[in-house]
């Protein structure tokens, strides 16, 4: 069972955005507490009553946020990339066995003659695993090379 998600207010950018909206407009921090995400708190900061200026700044602090919490995620990838032989190859074998174990559940699920059947709750969660799998291997990929060449 998956953990409920955080609200935006409990994340770092969301605590790090609402104590500076605190300071700069109180009524805007106000307004901010129920966003659950960046994408409607700079929704939420482009609806408020205060000056452009200021509504620039906040929408900065997400964004430059979220590029620090981007960034760490690349230098950890880098650095695992650097390590023992597990290290530089746990990307590539996680892809490999949820391709493997997902595929021959499918199949199992489609030979009728076989008392195997993936609940429709499942399929969901096997479709997210996959996309958050192939997207980190080949996002991660991408980001590799892509430094590497930048760095010649």
């Amino acid at each position: 069972m998956s953990k409920p998600k955080k609200k935006f207010a409990e994340s770092t950018v969301g605590k790090l955005l609402l104590g500076a909206a605190g300071i700069v407009n109180p009524t805007l921090g106000n307004v901010l507490k129920g966003v659950t995400s960046p994408k409607e708190a700079i929704a939420e900061i482009g609806k408020a009553k205060i000056p452009t200026q200021e509504k620039i700044r906040l929408q900065q602090l997400i964004y430059e946020q979220q590029n620090k919490e981007i960034e760490a995620i690349s230098t950890r990838w880098v650095a695992d990339s650097k390590g023992s032989w597990l290290t530089q190859n746990v990307r590539p074998l996680v892809l490999v066995w949820c391709i493997v174990i997902f595929s021959f559940a499918g199949l199992l699920d489609s030979v009728d003659s076989i008392p195997f059947h993936i609940n429709e709750v499942w399929n969901d969660t096997f479709e997210k695993v996959m996309m958050a799998v192939v997207l980190a291997y080949f996002g991660g990929r991408t980001t590799e090379k892509a430094t590497s060449i930048f760095k010649k």
